[in-house]
């Protein structure tokens, strides 16, 4: 090979078929390879090209994948790769803030390379830390940020308070607990499987924990588990179960709404039928973006780095290897069959 040819690699993606009603199946997404040219385009003014290492299955995915989907995140368009939260490595870069050999978060299609446009969105990881890569797709990435953000700015904690968190053992909820009791409070969490209940008592220090799965009246778990009432409730699920939250709410309670996955694949939601007691309790109820509080970036990733230096928190991983398992890893997710953070590890390097 000359010195002017450009190598050729394969490059294996993530396709999104069509909008999915219903539960997403193994079929709606499929793998294709074709081969890519290492290069950056002429008219590519700072882009980069990277190899992705990490990419982050999450919850919010899910209704992308809706024809009609309106909301702070465009829907993934059929026939073209999906894309989401990623840790990568840089092989080329015409942008002077990046370059070759850095290790880089971004938002990034599912693949195995990308040529990320004018650099949007990377920021270079600080390896001096000496933590895993992967840490930051969860603890030290967009679900950590999003507990913190949840938890300190949102709920807004007092020592002895009672905090309840649904979908407990996830990206978000394994890091809403721990950071709960750091700050003193009685945390009670609900998962769908034995194995998270344990998880949640014997490893992330939960006060209680349920699987909702076994309950057939949630008013009454939320009393039993909650004797004196939930003063925050952090919310992944909605549904039913905010229907018992909002009957089991304190006066002046508060409830950040970080996600609604009862909901997502469904046509038409359940709707809540009790709001009333919003009025009647005096309760806030506040959906929120972690993205609208970027400010506070330096100040989580200092503590989190912190408390994973003092080994304050244990952060679950449920990494699936190799981009030819993306699609089982994404299902998985979705029909909550993962423990801990869904994480899909493309390349070591």
């Amino acid at each position: 090979m000359s010195s002017f040819e450009v190598p050729e690699v394969s490059n294996k993606q993530v396709i999104f078929k069509n909008y999915v009603v219903g539960k997403v199946k193994d079929s709606d997404l499929e793998i294709r390879t074709s081969q890519l040219r290492l290069e950056l385009p002429e008219d590519g003014t700072n882009d980069v090209l990277v190899k992705n290492l990490y990419l982050s299955a999450d919850p919010y995915m899910r209704p992308r994948m809706k024809e009609d989907y309106t909301s702070y995140i465009p829907p993934f368009t059929p026939g073209k790769p999906i894309d989401g939260y990623g840790v990568s490595k840089v092989v080329l870069s015409k942008n002077p803030a990046f370059k070759e050999g850095d290790y880089v978060t971004s938002f990034t299609r599912w693949e195995e390379y990308s040529v990320i446009p004018g650099g949007n969105g990377l920021k270079v990881i600080d390896t001096s830390e000496s933590m895993p890569l992967s840490y930051y797709l969860g603890c030290l990435g967009m679900p950590g940020f999003t507990a913190y953000v949840g938890l300190y700015e949102i709920l807004k904690p007092k020592q002895g308070e009672t905090i309840y968190v649904s979908a407990a053992s996830g990206a978000v909820g394994q890091l809403v607990g721990q950071l709960a009791k750091l700050a003193g409070l009685y945390v009670v969490g609900s998962a769908g499987s034995q194995q998270k209940i344990d998880l949640l008592k014997e490893k992330l220090g939960y006060n209680a924990a349920f699987n909702y799965k076994q309950e057939t009246d949630y008013n009454a778990a939320l009393k039993k588990y909650c004797p004196k009432g939930i003063d925050m409730y952090f919310e992944n699920v909605g549904g039913k179960m905010l229907e018992a939250v909002l009957d089991n709410m304190n006066k002046f309670g508060r409830i950040a709404v970080c996600g609604l996955i009862s909901e997502y694949d469904k046509e038409n939601s359940d709707g809540i039928h009790n709001l009333w007691r919003v009025i009647s309790a005096r309760i806030t109820l506040h959906g929120f973006l972690q993205s609208d509080h970027a400010n506070l970036q330096p100040e989580f990733l200092q503590k989190m780095l912190g408390y994973l230096k003092e080994k304050k928190f244990v952060y679950i991983e449920d990494i699936d290897e190799g981009l030819e398992t993306a699609v089982g890893a994404f299902v998985k997710l979705l029909s909550g069959g993962n423990v801990g953070k869904q994480i899909l590890k493309v390349a070591t390097d």
